[in-house]
């Protein structure tokens, strides 16, 4: 199957969502590859890769009407089965101000380091916010060479470490 598309659903969270959407898929004969759902700020996204033939839009319609979902949908590569494996996390935290995500993924990027998974979260109080990033990635890089980049932004705290992966 290579006729693959980029599923994206973005809607107020709510009970349900990943059934319906997944339930239409499967009886309309479409198949699910690589997905990433998550809640952020109170909305629900689903980011799948499915493969099928048909019009995917006609067959998500009903579910997307009646949960207020938007979709947008993407030709892409399959690329199954071909995973990085993440070897190092990054973990950030620092005030929250405009750029710092720019700021530590633009030094991650010059020093080699590949983004595979970034999350991020707003904690502290109003009156003092900290912006909080967990980063998995694949770099041949030192660790010590992405702290050491990391230094050089001043006003964060970052840890670096090492991912040990088990396979077998």
């Amino acid at each position: 199957m290579s006729n693959w598309k980029m599923l994206t659903l973005v809607g107020e969270d709510r009970a349900g969502i990943v059934a319906r959407v997944t339930k239409a898929l499967y009886k309309s004969g479409w198949n699910l590859g690589e997905a990433s759902m998550i809640r952020l700020g109170g909305n629900f996204t689903i980011m799948m890769m499915v493969s099928g033939e048909g019009d995917m839009a006609a067959v998500l319609s009903p579910v997307t009407e009646a949960m207020n979902l938007r979709l947008h949908v993407d030709e892409i590569v399959g690329g199954l089965h071909q995973h990085m494996v993440p070897n190092i996390q990054v973990r950030v935290a620092g005030a929250d101000r405009a750029g710092i995500v720019a700021q530590v993924t633009g030094v991650l990027a010059e020093a080699g380091f590949n983004i595979l998974e970034l999350e991020s979260d707003v904690a502290g109080t109003e009156e003092s916010p900290v912006y909080i990033m967990n980063i998995q990635g694949f770099a041949e890089a030192t660790l010590e060479s992405l702290e050491s980049a990391l230094a050089k932004l001043g006003d964060i705290d970052a840890n670096v470490s090492a991912i040990e992966t088990l396979i077998g």
